[in-house]
This record gives structure tokens, C-alpha cells and sequence, in this order.
């Protein structure tokens, strides 16, 4: 590997053991093996390199996640279990998770990543719009994109911030999918004021 390489390698290994806001410079130069000064060379900043470490572990973790997959079985149980996968991840992957919180936070604070975050927001939606309705991204409708796809990146972020918060009690795929449908039901009966 080049110093760019070892540079996103190392700064992935300290957003896994100290996290965003306390990685230091010399944290990433240590990890990594390489100078303080490669770092400015190669990304302009501390900030820029860790976020690319950041997305590229958040694009390596989208990848494989997410899918409803399972051949034969309901949707709503394909449901159901991409939810307990992600559900697992949000455990297996606490750094990766605290990691996007802290992003988020400074972000309040950076215009330049706000932005960014806010795009990767937006394709968030599309893809797991798309992935729900089973057609590629260029072929889901913006509507579903605005709707199924926010509703779905709402429930992702409760869900996760859940289970970091208290893991014992998050919720499972199938209570999820149980207070889906209870919410669609108490949506669809009637008010004394509708009658």
C-alpha cells in the first residue's frame, strides 16, 4: 500500500478505537506508520481524511446490508429478518455507528460535511426505496423516494440510536414489523370526528 492507502487504513483503525471527535493527527500518523504532514498532503485535513474512512466503511457496510433477502419466504419475513441483521450490526459495529453520531454532531459545526451528509442522505433514500419496491434506483418513483424511503431511513436512525442506547431492549425485526402494522391499523380506524 502507498501512504494514501495506509493513511485510510489507519484512520479507519481510530475511528474503531477512539472514534471521530478524539482522533488526533498524530492518532492517524501513529496508526497509520506514516508522517503528520502526509496526511495535509494527501486529503488537505485531518476532517477530510476521516471522513472518507468514514464513508467508505459506511459504503462497505451498505453493500452488504439492507438486501431483503430469502427465497420463498414473505416479504414480511425477508422484512423482518433485514432488520435483525441490521439490528446486529448496529452491536457488532457500535464503533461504526458512534462513528456517523459524532460526524453528525461536528457536522453542525462544518458546512462542507453537513453537505455531504446530507447527499448521502438523499441516495440513502433512493436505495432503500428501490430495494423495497425491488426496481433499480433510476426506476423508483420520487415519490416513493420521498415517502418509503424517509420513513425507512427514520426508522434505521431510531432504531440504531435504540440499540446503542440500550441494547438489551432494542426492538427485534418482528416487533418492528408488528408496530408497522399496528401503526397502519390504528391510521385506518376510524375516528368518532371521521364519521
Amino acid at each position: 500500500m502507498g501512504n494514501r492507502e495506509d493513511l485510510l487504513a489507519g484512520a479507519r483503525r481510530c475511528l474503531e478505537e477512539k472514534g471521530y471527535l478524539r482522533t488526533t493527527v498524530r492518532d492517524i500518523a501513529t496508526a497509520s506508520q506514516v508522517s503528520m504532514a502526509a496526511i495535509g498532503y494527501h486529503f488537505g485535513s485531518r476532517e477530510a481524511l476521516l471522513n472518507q474512512a468514514l464513508f467508505a466503511a459506511m459504503d462497505e457496510w451498505a453493500a452488504g446490508s439492507g438486501r431483503l433477502t430469502g427465497q420463498g419466504e414473505s416479504a414480511e419475513a425477508r422484512y423482518a429478518d433485514t432488520w435483525d441483521r441490521k439490528i446486529r450490526d448496529f452491536g457488532d459495529m457500535r464503533w461504526l455507528w458512534l462513528a456517523n453520531v459524532e460526524a453528525f454532531v461536528h457536522a453542525q459545526s462544518s458546512p462542507e460535511l453537513l453537505a455531504t451528509l446530507a447527499e448521502g442522505q438523499r441516495r440513502s433514500r433512493r436505495m432503500v426505496a428501490a430495494q423495497l419496491r425491488g426496481v433499480p434506483e433510476d426506476a423508483v418513483a420520487e415519490e416513493d423516494v420521498r415517502a418509503l424511503g424517509s420513513l425507512h431511513i427514520a426508522l434505521l436512525t431510531g432504531v440504531m440510536v435504540q440499540s446503542l442506547t440500550d441494547p438489551e431492549q432494542a426492538p427485534s425485526g418482528a416487533e418492528l414489523l408488528q408496530g408497522l402494522r399496528s401503526m397502519v391499523e390504528l391510521l385506518e380506524k376510524p375516528t368518532p370526528t371521521d364519521r
